[in-house]
């Protein structure tokens, strides 16, 4: 787990710092369940969530991570309500 979580950092901390269509990544686990993650993630519109995708420091975590991961599963979703404070 600890070196699912670097990877999970680097990656989030790196996408937010250069992307500037990432507008927000979360992650969390499940309580009293900590490796089971949940993610959530915003992106400006397709075009930046794709440029993601494609990008080295998300490439590199797929790598880094490929034979730590159990279950992935994606959920897409649509803008219901979106509150933040500035």
């Amino acid at each position: 787990m600890a070196a699912y979580s670097a990877a999970v950092k680097e990656e989030m901390e790196e996408s937010i710092r250069v992307e500037p269509g990432v507008l927000a990544l979360y992650a969390v686990s499940i309580k009293g369940q900590p490796n089971h993650l949940r993610f959530f993630e915003m992106y400006a519109d397709q075009a930046a969530y794709e440029a993601h995708r494609e990008s080295p420091h998300f490439r590199k975590y797929v790598e880094t991570t490929k034979n730590m991961i159990t279950s992935r599963k994606l959920f897409e979703t649509d803008n219901f309500q979106l509150s933040a404070k500035r």
